[in-house]
């Protein structure tokens, strides 16, 4: 059975780097980005790597992986998310999935997906997550 639930997270640090050219278009960069999880995922310093693409002034799509140790509802462990998203002038949408066979400790198994939505200038994002364990 499905279990969804849902929390905030907040940007603890950000740090890009372009690949190739600066200021062209479309263009590429990296970010490494540590965020922190209250509510349903309790993570204090997830670790996550995203690959970023511009295709215009401020607009573009993303992917990542972010590693979480912590806890799902209380069950302990760490897991990875795949997530995608898009973003624009007024914010960020993603859609994640956990991915299969990272989740260790009680979070062995974890299966599920999520989203979130950001807008430019909330100071922490809402997310759900819908999981089976």
């Amino acid at each position: 059975m499905s279990v969804r639930t849902t929390g905030r997270f907040t940007f603890a640090d950000w740090e890009e780097q372009p690949v190739g050219p600066a200021g062209s278009v479309p263009r590429i960069a990296r970010a490494t980005v540590v965020n922190s999880f209250t509510g349903g995922v309790e993570a204090e310093a997830t670790t996550c790597a995203y690959t970023i693409v511009y295709t215009g002034e401020n607009v573009g799509s993303y992917t990542g992986l972010e590693l979480l140790s912590g806890a799902v509802d209380g069950r302990k462990g760490a897991f990875v998310l795949k997530q995608h998203g898009t973003f624009d002038a007024g914010g960020t949408r993603c859609g994640f999935e956990v991915v299969p066979g990272s989740g260790t400790g009680e979070l062995a198994g974890l299966t599920g997906s999520g989203s979130f939505e950001y807008r430019h200038g909330d100071t922490s994002v809402e997310y759900v997550l819908t999981y089976d364990l």
